[in-house]
């Protein structure tokens, strides 16, 4: 009985349509395109503004094979940089980004 009480919770959490993006979500995505958790070789690749940041900011690994695996966080803190440092770096980034697209 009570397997039967929690397949039927399940179900109907599954069922609920998804949160609808409004406007200020959309606007908050848009700001920032650059998160500490993407992968360093998918930020190069997709922003490659981006780089020269993360050279300015000890970042000199680009080219390593690491890139592909390591997301921004990881890479910076494998390199000495505290949170603090990383939240700016990728706050740079995003500064940068949305000076490109105005």
């Amino acid at each position: 009985m009570a397997k039967a009480k929690a397949k039927a919770k399940a179900s109907k959490k599954a069922s609920k349509p998804a949160k609808k993006v409004g406007k200020k979500d959309s606007k908050q995505a848009a700001q920032h395109l650059i998160t500490k958790d993407m992968l360093i070789g998918e930020v190069a690749s997709k922003y490659p503004e981006a780089v020269e940041i993360m050279f300015k900011h000890g970042m000199h690994c680009i080219g390593c094979s690491m890139t592909a695996y390591e997301t921004i966080e990881q890479g910076c803190m494998g390199h000495g940089l505290t949170g603090e440092e990383i939240d700016k770096m990728v706050e740079e980034m995003n500064q940068v980004l949305a000076k490109k697209k105005n």
